[in-house]
């Protein structure tokens, strides 16, 4: 007979929860992970007595969840669990960290491990303050001197990385960061540079960083994704870069928001908002446009109205071209303007401004206009205009086939998911064996 789990039953008392609320909130995490479970308070009855959870990752789900319950990390082994790969450190410090999470991420031996490491909304993020002056002792190898050429080759690099990922998706882009992070970033951080070079380099590295990160939360690997921020905000406090940690810090406010996280979302806005003292009128509209998505996501209407209003007056003025990846231009407002109106119940004229967000787009965005076209036929159809929601969907299959995302694919299953009920219409059933076709998949 196993011997009880003490430790798991500390936690338990700790959370207040009663056995079926903790399996709910087990059941939760792994169905954000891609992992649908159906366990009871019996399941959770069997644990607290010693039984070991069936799945390799399903301990994982246990201390995610009450890590989310506690507020606060919570360790394999304070749940009485043996420890497992891919818990987020709290504290990377170290470049060889940086490689070794490259190298992680370009063999694809290695991608189901990572893509099983969890989004902890219990993660501390480190502030401003504490991420100045990070990677100052790194040693050089004093093998080679780097300068600007360097510097901005990894800049270029970051660039047309995004703009694969705009075009194709980050399916193939990703590795290809991963790749450029591990054999040229990490060997030039450990080379010998001028102060103003190494600077640079550390900036440009945050914010290849933060594009890698990126292009992980859209192929659904959250808890990676939050290791690739967390070195895109150390990178970007060693290099007094406050631009590229508030875009990291918004970044990860919107993979909260897309879990279903809001508060944290909120919670992350509001720190990339005051760590941006000196921010331009683009930047303000990109941050002042989270935050409204946030709030509203809260049910905090005053706030979200005020600062999605703050945002258009700031957008009104932004006048300078912002970087390739991270910009934010009128379409962006227009779909945060959406999202806003939606979640305050709005639902028709969420529609509305998503079909202005689209027609701002440049075509170039094609996974953005794949997932927000996608979005937007879900809302038309949830209004009941069915054949409007067939003509969009129809344009999101002319551009899906050359798109590589995980988010777009999702998109596809939740489309041919809604369309099922209604196949004897004419332009649903069209629209619905189109998307079965193997081009299509």
């Amino acid at each position: 007979m196993p011997k009880p789990n003490e430790a798991l039953q500390r936690l338990f008392d700790m959370s207040g929860w009663t056995l079926s609320q903790c399996a709910r909130a087990v059941n939760r995490v792994g169905s954000e992970n891609g992992t649908p479970l159906k366990y009871n308070a019996s399941a959770v009855h069997h644990w607290l007595h010693g039984t070991t959870p069936r799945g390799e990752r399903v301990p994982g789900y246990i201390v995610e969840a009450f890590s989310r319950r506690l507020n606060r990390p919570v360790t394999y082994a304070e749940a009485g669990f043996e420890p497992s790969y891919g818990q987020c450190s709290q504290h990377p410090d170290t470049v060889d960290e940086l490689i070794e999470l490259g190298k992680d991420d370009m063999d694809p031996s290695r991608r189901g491990v990572l893509g099983a490491t969890l989004f902890s909304v219990a993660l501390t993020i480190p502030d401003w303050p504490n991420v100045v002056g990070r990677l100052v002792a790194v040693e050089s190898g004093r093998t080679q001197r780097i300068g600007f050429r360097e510097v901005d080759a990894v800049v270029a690099m970051t660039e047309e990385l995004s703009r694969l990922d705009d075009q194709f998706g980050g399916r193939h882009a990703r590795p290809m960061a991963a790749a450029f992070l591990v054999s040229t970033v990490g060997p030039h951080l450990r080379a010998d540079a001028p102060e103003p070079v190494r600077k640079a380099l550390l900036s440009a590295t945050a914010d290849l960083l933060y594009l890698t990160g990126f292009m992980a939360v859209d192929e659904g690997y959250h808890g990676l994704a939050q290791r690739y921020y967390l070195k895109a905000l150390e990178c970007a406090g060693a290099a007094d870069d406050h631009l590229t940690y508030c875009t990291t810090l918004r970044g990860m406010s919107l993979q909260a928001i897309d879990l279903g996280h809001a508060h944290h979302a909120q919670r992350l806005a509001d720190a990339a908002a005051a760590a941006s003292p000196a921010a331009g009128p683009r930047m303000r509209a990109f941050l002042a446009g989270q935050q409204a998505h946030a709030y509203a996501a809260t049910g905090s209407r005053n706030q979200a109205l005020a600062f999605i209003g703050e945002a258009e007056v700031a957008m009104e003025k932004a006048e300078s071209k912002a970087k390739a990846f991270g910009s934010y231009a009128p379409s962006s407002l227009a779909y945060h303007v959406s999202q806003v109106r939606y979640a305050l119940g709005d639902k028709a004229g969420a529609v509305e401004s998503l079909k202005e967000s689209d027609r701002l787009r440049h075509s170039h965005y094609r996974r953005s206009s794949v997932r927000y076209n996608a979005l937007l036929a879900e809302r038309q159809l949830e209004l009941g205009y069915l054949e409007e929601a067939c003509f969009t969907w129809g344009r999101v299959l002319d551009d899906y086939p050359l798109v590589k995302s995980g988010s777009a694919d999702e998109k596809i299953r939740r489309m041919k998911s809604l369309l099922r009920p209604h196949v004897r219409n004419t332009a649903a059933a069209t629209v619905y064996q189109r998307a079965r076709l193997p081009e299509a998949v």
